[in-house]
């Protein structure tokens, strides 16, 4: 059984989002946006780079997950995260790092395959997981998460867009989301609230 997280990390983000005016990356104020209440993450499997069921609840048994929708195929935003998400754990401790999983969800599982997705992800970091599915359980899971998922319309080169959300979230040892990233979050601002998300917990 997953342990149980104490109610002062939320206690903590919620009194330094409150004194918060602009932070910056120096400023030891977090910058993730509170979600209060927070979202009750799905417990709907989706399938991982190994072909392993994977669920963003029953398989995430480190206190801190973060979480990513996008699609290798996305010509801008999405590659800009996952670097971030990969600088990110390379300004964390050896320590930290066994206490965090990464997570990237693909929301273009026609495309992006298990193999797809595991080469996207390793190549900005080995450590982070890739998940696929079908689409009308990453639709699910997106939703607990308030990410809208659509695949757009079929573009003149013969491909075609898929709406996403640009956010990452973060996901507790008790299945829900209680801290969100805007897209333009920077290495050292994320670094530096799942390091103090990490030291409360």
């Amino acid at each position: 059984m997953r342990r149980s997280r104490s109610l002062l990390v939320l206690s903590v983000v919620l009194l330094a989002t409150a004194c918060a005016g602009g932070a910056g990356a120096d400023s030891g104020e977090m910058t993730g946006t509170v979600l209060d209440p927070p979202f009750a993450v799905s417990p709907v499997p989706l399938v991982d780079d190994e072909g392993t069921s994977y669920s963003l609840t029953d398989s995430t048994d480190k206190p801190l997950t973060l979480v990513f929708f996008g699609y290798t195929n996305c010509p801008d935003i999405c590659g800009q995260v996952m670097a971030t998400l990969a600088g990110t754990l390379a300004r964390l401790t050896d320590e930290q790092k066994d206490e965090l999983d990464v997570v990237f969800v693909t929301t273009d599982p026609q495309r992006d395959t298990e193999e797809v997705v595991g080469r996207y992800v390793d190549a900005f970091d080995p450590s982070i997981i890739g998940l696929t599915g079908d689409l009308p359980d990453i639709i699910e899971v997106g939703k607990s998460l308030a990410v809208g998922i659509e695949k757009g319309d079929k573009l003149p080169s013969g491909g075609y867009d898929v709406t996403h959300g640009t956010r990452v979230y973060a996901i507790d040892a008790d299945d829900e989301s209680p801290m969100m990233w805007d897209h333009d979050v920077s290495q050292a601002q994320l670094a530096r609230d799942v390091t103090t998300l990490l030291d409360e917990g």
